[in-house]
């Protein structure tokens, strides 16, 4: 008789362990597939639209300004002769071809003609982190655009869908984790991708590098012109539009000097 009572506690208390122990890995199970859709989530989230970021930035930001209004703070600060005159930051990134490279000054003298190019958004408003793209949709004042909202960032006026479009082809170090890959925007990985973009003969259809070298400057802008307007071609001209050639002629000096220095 208390062989057969042990045998009915045993079995008994196998089955409670049996039924804990698959309590437990359901739990498990469920706790795994929630982080996943979480992980999930949070990464659509990133690449769509940003805005709960952008609700949450937009409360630091200054209303939009002009550029109009940039260009005349940037004359003023710097008291240049002529918008051609005002002082182009160097890259970030060290190396490369000094014609790739006065081009990229060039494009930023007119898309970013600021002080910290590399952390401005449209209209002038300065970020603090750049560990990634800002994804913050400012309203547009002036042009054809106005009353839309851009994402443009950066140095060289990216869009979010743009930079991660480029960062995925040519970013040098991308961070991957999990189903989701960062990509830095800190200025040299911006320097990185527009060099490695510029440079690259398939996204173009043509040699843009040996076109500087043959002084073809205007047929690179006229290229260009459709990524970044500011360039020329009647789309969306500024103060600077006008000047570019000169500008570039200046920043290729630079370039030319520095790479026979080193």
């Amino acid at each position: 008789m208390a062989r057969k009572l042990a045998r009915k506690h045993s079995a008994r208390g196998k089955k409670k362990s049996d039924f804990t122990l698959k309590r437990v890995t359901v739990a498990s199970s469920v706790a795994a597939v929630a982080l996943i859709f979480w992980l999930i989530s949070c990464q659509a989230i990133q690449r769509q639209s940003g805005y709960f970021y952008w609700q949450h930035s937009q409360k630091e930001l200054s209303e939009p300004r002009s550029g109009v209004d940039l260009l005349k703070d940037t004359l003023l600060a710097q008291t240049p002769t002529s918008p051609a005159d005002v002082i182009i930051p160097p890259l970030m990134m060290t190396g490369g071809d000094p014609y790739i490279r006065a081009l990229m000054r060039t494009i930023s003298a007119s898309e970013s003609n600021e002080p910290n190019p590399y952390a401005v958004l449209y209209g002038g408003q300065q970020v603090h982190d750049l560990s990634h793209h800002p994804q913050l949709c400012v309203t547009i004042v002036t042009g054809p655009n106005r009353g839309r909202c851009t994402t443009a960032a950066g140095r060289y006026q990216i869009l979010y869908k743009t930079w991660v479009e480029k960062a995925e082809r040519y970013h040098p170090k991308p961070s991957p984790f999990l189903f989701w890959t960062g990509y830095s925007f800190e200025p040299e990985y911006q320097d990185a991708i527009v060099y490695a973009w510029l440079s690259d003969r398939l996204a173009w259809g043509v040699d843009i590098s040996n076109l500087l070298r043959q002084g073809k400057l205007d047929e690179v802008l006229r290229l260009l012109s459709g990524t970044w307007t500011s360039l020329g071609y009647g789309k969306e001209d500024n103060s600077m539009t006008q000047y570019l050639p000169e500008i570039y002629q200046r920043m290729l000096k630079e370039e030319l000097q520095i790479a026979s220095q080193n």
